[in-house]
C-alpha cells in the first residue's frame, strides 16, 4: 500500500515538474509566433493571451504515467494476470484516443476545426472504450435499472464520453474554472480508487500537470506575458482522461474490483456543475430558438460576473459548489436511494440558478 502511495506521489512530481519546464517555452513560442485568443464580446479577457496551454497536458501525462508504471513493474510490483487483461487493452486505446484528440485540439487551436469534424473525431475517440471492454454495464439502482446489456450500454457509454469531453471544452470560460473542477474530480478518483493502483496514477499524473498550468493561468500577469489558457487542445484533454476515469469507477467488473453501492451516481458526481451547466445551456438555447452549437453567455459563470463578481471569486465559488456536491453524494449514497440522490441534485441545481438569475436581474436594475 506504502509503495503504491509513493507511485503516484512520484506520478505527480514528475507532472508537475515537466509541466512547470514546459508551459514558460510554450508562452515565448506563443508570444514569438503571435499565436493568441484574441478578446471579443463574449469573452471576459481584455488582452491578447496565449491559448497553448493546453499543448503540454498530453505528452506530461503520457510520459509521467508510463514512466512510473514501467519503474513500478521493473521494481517487481507486477500487474496481476487478471487485472493485465482489462488494463493494457483500456490504456492503449485511452492513448489513441488522447493522441486523436490532441492533434485535433492543436488544429483547433491554431487554424480552427469545424465542431461537426470535432464531432465526428469525438465520437470515434469514445467509441475506443466500448472497444477496450470499457463500457458503462451497471446503474446500480438508478431509476430501478442494474445490469445493462451490451446494447444499451456500449452506446450510452459513447455518448456519455462525448458529452462530458464537451461539457469541460465549454466550461472553460474563465481562469482556472476547467482547470480547476478537473482537479477537483481528479482528487475525489484518487480517494475512491477501490484499489485500482494504475488509474489512480493516470489521476494524479492528470493532477500534477494541472498544478503549474492553474498557477500559470490565475497568478499569471498578462502584462508581463506570463499568462496563458489551455485551449481546445487542453480541454478536450481533460474531458477525455476524466469521462474515461468516471467510467472505470463506474464499471462493475467482478474480477478486478469489489460491488460498490451508487458506483454510477459517485463517478458522475464530481462533474456535475460542468455536465448540468451544459445541459441547461442547450436547453436555453433551443428554447429561445438558436441553434444549440451557438455560443452565448449564459454559462454559470457569466452568470456570476453578471451578478458583480470578480472572476477568481466567480471561480472559487464554483469550485466549492462543486466540492458541496461531491462531498454530499459521496457521504449519503450509501443511505439514500440513487434515483432520489440524482432528482435531489437536479432540484438543488435548478433552485441555485432560479437564485442566480434573481441576484443577476437585481445587480442589472
Amino acid at each position: 500500500f506504502v509503495l503504491n502511495i509513493l507511485f503516484i506521489i512520484l506520478a505527480f512530481v514528475i507532472s508537475a515538474s515537466i509541466a512547470r519546464l514546459i508551459i514558460p517555452r510554450i508562452l515565448l513560442i506563443s508570444l514569438r509566433k503571435k499565436l493568441f485568443d484574441m478578446p471579443s464580446e463574449r469573452k471576459v479577457h481584455k488582452r491578447a493571451i496565449p491559448r497553448l496551454g493546453g499543448v503540454s497536458f498530453f505528452p506530461t501525462i503520457l510520459l509521467s504515467s508510463c514512466g512510473v508504471f514501467a519503474l513500478r513493474i521493473l521494481m517487481g510490483y507486477d500487474v496481476p494476470a487478471l487485472r493485465a487483461v482489462y488494463l493494457l487493452p483500456e490504456c492503449m486505446f485511452l492513448v489513441c484516443g488522447m493522441t486523436l484528440l490532441y492533434l485535433t485540439g492543436i488544429a483547433d487551436d491554431l487554424v480552427g476545426v469545424r465542431y461537426r469534424q470535432k464531432f465526428v473525431i469525438q465520437i470515434i475517440c469514445a467509441s475506443f472504450f466500448p472497444l477496450a471492454g470499457l463500457w458503462i454495464n451497471n446503474f446500480y439502482g438508478l431509476f430501478g435499472l442494474y445490469a445493462l446489456p451490451a446494447w444499451i450500454g456500449m452506446p450510452f457509454t459513447v455518448l456519455l464520453v462525448v458529452f462530458v469531453t464537451n461539457a469541460i471544452n465549454l466550461i472553460d470560460g474563465i481562469d482556472g474554472l476547467a482547470s480547476g473542477l478537473s482537479s477537483v474530480a481528479l482528487l475525489v478518483f484518487l480517494f475512491m480508487q477501490k484499489e485500482l493502483w494504475t488509474y489512480s496514477m493516470l489521476a494524479f499524473a492528470t493532477f500534477g500537470v494541472l498544478v503549474p498550468f492553474f498557477y500559470y493561468n490565475v497568478f499569471g500577469s498578462a502584462e508581463r506575458a506570463r499568462k496563458i489558457f489551455m485551449g481546445d487542445t487542453g480541454s478536450l484533454t481533460l474531458g477525455y482522461v476524466l469521462s474515461f476515469l468516471a467510467i472505470k469507477y463506474s464499471q462493475y467488473n467482478p474480477d478486478v474490483t469489489p460491488y460498490t453501492e451508487g458506483a454510477f451516481v459517485i463517478a458522475f458526481s464530481t462533474l456535475i456543475v460542468p455536465a448540468f451547466d451544459v445541459i441547461r445551456v442547450v436547453m436555453v438555447r433551443v428554447r429561445s430558438g438558436k441553434s444549440p452549437f451557438e455560443p452565448d453567455k449564459n454559462h454559470i459563470h457569466h452568470k456570476f460576473l453578471a451578478m458583480g463578481f470578480t472572476p477568481r471569486k466567480a471561480m472559487i465559488t464554483i469550485l466549492l459548489i462543486s466540492c458541496a456536491f461531491s462531498a454530499v453524494n459521496i457521504l449519503l449514497v450509501p443511505v439514500v436511494d440513487n434515483t432520489v440522490m440524482l432528482l435531489a441534485d437536479i432540484a438543488v441545481w435548478v433552485g441555485l440558478n432560479l437564485w442566480f438569475d434573481r441576484g443577476r436581474d437585481k445587480k442589472q436594475k
